[in-house]
């Protein structure tokens, strides 16, 4: 490692993986360790999980805890707002557990938690597809549905740190089917284990699918890989069920317009992974269709594209923003040019004189004795020269 560099630490706590990375102040990730979380043994023992898994991280890296500006952990289940306090983990024997306090103590740096679906998104925040956004909302379809909020470049956590619990939306108050013991939200009706009840429905009724044969003999669980598959190989059971889902997360999408009118909503989870090339344009195309929206730009809707980085990278993003440091990247708006009848150019309505160029941010450089014709893209031999000078 360099001389005199500091690092963060990132850490995603997974109900099955501990994964841990070293990232650089840029965001980039220098190294990665992962671990098994323990199963079904007391929160101390993940705890020391956790700090192992840091220690074998810091080694490997050839880095001292000196140069960690601070630790960032994710954490399945509910954070209090101060982004110190575990209260609820389902998966993950952690509740009430000092972890905060437990980490600064072994590593005498600051450490900040946060719910692992909400640190997904500010990952994208910070480092993926809503880098240059300010308002994001993340829908998440996996086995269920999960939701995050960011408005004005920081997460929305709510007063109990509840706030984005977007798959616990009603969707549909004639629904018959129910998550968490409510009828018709978006869990209920958009996410895996929802897909996997309409079409095991469709198939005990009769109707043929290809999913018989792709599902191992002994597994009754549906993985998105093989809904992936199916819908390639254009199986009219999955096709149909998948059509109904894109319906459902277009309808939430329009909802969510309307409640935040955000830059953007991501679309992750391990069912938009597997068939978001097949999904999002149906989404996107319900989304559009809202009238309300219809004379001004539209959201933007797009995949999160950081994979299993995106809760280690928002956990860094989430210490950064605690320690002061900014995490957003200012929107390049890129200017309009047009010749304005010989005399010169005009970028947006400045009038320049020629031979000069213009750069990516709208400003104009002179060219330092290099001639330019009246071509419209520079040759690669004339963009050397103007380099040099």
């Amino acid at each position: 490692m360099k001389k005199n560099e500091t690092y963060y630490i990132g850490v995603d706590v997974g109900g099955t993986k501990i994964f841990a990375g070293l990232v650089d102040r840029s965001g980039v990730i220098i190294g990665t360790k992962k671990a098994p979380t323990p199963q079904n043994k007391p929160a101390a023992q993940v705890g020391k999980m956790i700090i192992t898994v840091v220690t074998d991280l810091l080694t490997e890296q050839n880095v001292t805890p000196e140069t960690i500006i601070g630790i960032g952990v994710g954490i399945p289940g509910l954070i209090k707002p101060n982004h110190r306090d575990i209260l609820v983990t389902p998966n993950v024997n952690l509740a009430g557990y000092p972890l905060a306090a437990n980490l600064e103590k072994q590593f005498q740096t600051k450490v900040f938690l946060g719910n692992d679906v909400n640190l997904g998104l500010l990952g994208a925040k910070w480092q993926g597809i809503g880098k240059e956004e300010e308002n994001i909302i993340g829908i998440f379809p996996g086995t269920g549905v999960g939701g995050a909020i960011i408005i004005n470049g920081k997460l929305v956590d709510g007063a109990q740190g509840a706030a984005g619990e977007l798959g616990h939306m009603i969707i549909d108050l004639q629904s018959k089917h129910q998550s968490a013991g409510v009828y018709g939200t978006l869990e209920a009706l958009a996410s895996r284990r929802a897909i996997e009840r309409e079409i095991k429905s469709r198939i005990k009724k009769g109707q043929k699918s290809i999913i018989t044969q792709l599902q191992k003999k002994g597994t009754a669980t549906i993985k998105s890989g093989m809904l992936a598959e199916a819908l390639k190989r254009k199986d009219k059971v999955v096709t149909e069920v998948i059509n109904d889902v894109c319906h459902v997360l277009g309808k939430a999408c329009i909802s969510i317009r309307h409640i935040f009118n955000p830059d953007m909503i991501i679309l992750g989870g391990g069912v938009i992974e597997a068939c978001g090339q097949y999904m999002l344009p149906k989404i996107r195309k319900i989304s559009d269709g809202d009238p309300f929206f219809k004379n001004i730009d539209q959201c933007k809707i797009e995949p999160s594209l950081l994979g299993d980085d995106a809760v280690l990278l928002g956990a860094v993003a989430l210490l950064k923003q605690h320690l002061g440091e900014k995490i957003s990247s200012k929107k390049v708006v890129y200017p309009h040019l047009a010749v304005d009848k010989g005399a010169g150019i005009l970028i947006g309505e400045k009038l320049v004189k020629k031979n000069v160029y213009v750069r990516g941010d709208g400003k104009e450089k002179k060219t330092n004795g290099v001639v330019l014709d009246d071509n419209d893209a520079l040759d690669v031999e004339t963009l050397r020269k103007i380099c040099k000078k």
